[in-house]
C-alpha cells in the first residue's frame, strides 16, 4: 500500500488550493451549462487538461516511460478513469437540475467516503480527537445546509433526481480517489492524471458537440476555459496532496469546499445578480459553517509524529 511522504504542511497547502478551486467551480459550471450540454463541457475540460499537461510533462522530460507504464496497474488506471468520468457526468447532470450550493453539499459525501476508505483500505488511523472532529463536522453540515436538506424532502421530482445523481457522483469520486492514491506506487501524480485525462476525453469524444464551442460568447467561452484550467490545477493539486498526506486528512480539508461555494455565490449574486441567484443564510447556517471549519481543522491539523 502507498505510504505518504510525511510532508504534511505541503499536503495541507495543496489541499487548501483544491478547496478554493472546487469551491468556486460550481458557479462557473452553472453559467456554462446555460449554453452547452453536459457532454461537451466534460469533453472540453478533459481535452484541454490533457493537452496542457502533456505539453508540460514533455517540456520537463517527465512523460511516463514504457517501463513505468508496464509497472503500473492497468486495472487501477481503468477504474480511476471510468469512475472519474462517471463523477463528472453525474455531478454535472445533478448540478443542472439543482443549485450550486445544494450540489456542493451533497458531493461532500465523497470526502467522507474517501476518509472512510483511507481508514479501511490504507490502514490509516484517527485518534479520539479526530473522531470528535468528524462528529463536529457532520453536525456543522446538518446545520449549515438546513434549508437545502429541507428542500431534498419537499422538492419536486427534478430536484430529487438531481440530488440523487450527485449522491452517485460522490461515490464514484471516492472510488476514483482511492485508486489514484494506490497508483502513486508506480507513477507520479502528474503522470497518472495525464493518463486519466486522456482516457476520459476519449470516452466523451463521441458525445461532444465541439463545433458549438466556436460560437460561444466571450463570457461563456471564458467560463468554459476557466472550468478546463480548474480541472487541471485542482486535480493536480489534489493528486499531489495524496502523495504527501494521508487520504483521511486530505478528505477532511476538502470538506471545506461548500463554505467557499456559499461565499462565492453570495459575492457573485451581489455583483452580477443576473448570473447566479442569491442564497439565503440564516444564523443557524452561519453557526453550522463555523462548526464545519472547526471540525475539519481538528481532523486535519494534528501534531506531527
Amino acid at each position: 500500500m502507498h505510504q505518504s511522504s510525511g510532508r504534511w504542511r505541503l499536503g495541507l497547502a495543496l489541499s487548501m488550493l483544491t478547496v478554493f478551486l472546487w469551491g468556486i467551480l460550481p458557479i462557473a459550471l452553472t453559467v456554462t451549462l446555460q449554453v452547452l450540454d453536459v457532454y461537451t463541457v466534460i469533453w472540453f475540460r478533459f481535452s484541454v487538461s490533457f493537452g496542457l499537461l502533456a505539453i508540460y510533462l514533455g517540456v520537463q522530460g517527465k512523460l511516463p516511460t514504457l517501463e513505468r507504464l508496464r509497472a503500473a496497474s492497468w486495472k487501477l488506471l481503468a477504474i480511476a478513469t471510468i469512475f472519474l468520468a462517471l463523477n463528472y457526468l453525474l455531478f454535472l447532470q445533478g448540478l443542472s437540475l439543482t443549485s450550486p450550493a445544494n450540489a456542493e453539499v451533497i458531493i461532500q459525501l465523497s470526502s467522507l467516503l474517501l476518509g472512510l476508505g483511507g481508514l479501511v483500505i490504507f490502514k490509516e488511523h484517527y485518534q479520539l480527537r479526530q473522531w470528535l472532529g468528524v462528529s463536529v463536522l457532520i453536525l456543522g453540515y446538518i446545520l449549515f445546509f438546513h434549508e437545502q436538506l429541507t428542500n431534498l424532502i419537499t422538492g419536486h421530482g427534478q430536484y430529487l433526481l438531481g440530488s440523487g445523481l450527485v449522491v452517485l457522483g460522490s461515490a464514484a469520486w471516492a472510488i476514483y480517489a482511492l485508486a489514484q492514491k494506490q497508483l502513486l506506487q508506480s507513477l507520479s501524480s502528474a503522470q497518472i492524471m495525464l493518463i486519466i485525462y486522456g482516457g476520459c476525453a476519449f470516452l466523451f469524444t463521441p458525445f461532444a458537440k465541439n463545433q458549438i464551442v466556436l460560437t460561444l460568447s466571450n463570457l461563456h467561452l471564458g467560463m468554459l476555459l476557466f472550468c478546463a484550467l480548474n480541472t487541471l490545477i485542482a486535480y493536480g493539486a489534489f493528486a499531489e496532496s495524496l502523495a504527501h498526506w494521508e487520504a483521511s486528512r486530505v478528505s477532511a480539508v476538502i470538506a471545506l469546499a461548500p463554505i467557499v461555494t456559499l461565499i462565492a455565490v453570495e459575492t457573485v449574486s451581489v455583483i452580477v445578480p443576473a448570473l447566479i441567484p442569491h442564497e439565503k443564510m440564516t444564523l443557524l447556517g452561519i453557526f453550522g459553517a463555523v462548526l464545519v471549519v472547526v471540525g475539519a481543522v481538528v481532523i486535519a491539523l494534528r501534531k506531527a509524529d
